[in-house]
């Protein structure tokens, strides 16, 4: 690992202990994904783990929920985005929900995991968690196959 890429793992990770996290945990929805024929020939079903970075002190004062991110719309989207888009990898997809969450829900930090469930015999999940910060969001355009 370089330098560079090493002083960046720290400050987003140093960002996240900063901040106020909003979390979803043991999501699941069902999403076309898969780089194989065989995986591309029905929707699997995917568990996420969704860690938000934000700062919620003026929700804690005013105790609406215009003043934080209402977690309840971030999985209305990710269920909708997954019923109109096709992936080939878990990075792919966990980049797009990145995204969705700085462009769209004013994220500052975002740590995803996604997994596919029982894909492989003997194993309960395979996945990837990526972690990025709002300066990372600017690095990275996914494109997923509609």
């Amino acid at each position: 690992m370089t330098d560079d890429c090493a002083t960046g793992a720290a400050t987003s990770q140093l960002s996240a202990i900063l901040m106020d996290i909003i979390y979803i945990r043991e999501f699941r929805a069902d999403a076309w994904i898969g780089v194989y024929e065989w995986e591309q020939q029905r929707p699997q079903t995917l568990e996420f783990d969704i860690d938000i970075g934000l700062d919620t002190h003026q929700a804690g004062r005013s105790d609406s929920i215009r003043d934080t991110i209402d977690y309840g719309k971030v999985v209305e989207r990710i269920r909708h985005d997954l019923a109109e888009a096709k992936f080939k990898l878990l990075e792919a997809l966990a980049e797009h929900i990145t995204q969705v969450l700085f462009q769209d829900f004013n994220a500052q930090w975002v740590k995803v995991s996604v997994a596919k469930i029982g894909h492989l015999r003997g194993v309960r999940k395979v996945g990837v968690t990526i972690a990025r910060s709002r300066q990372d969001a600017t690095k990275v355009q996914v494109t997923p196959t509609p």
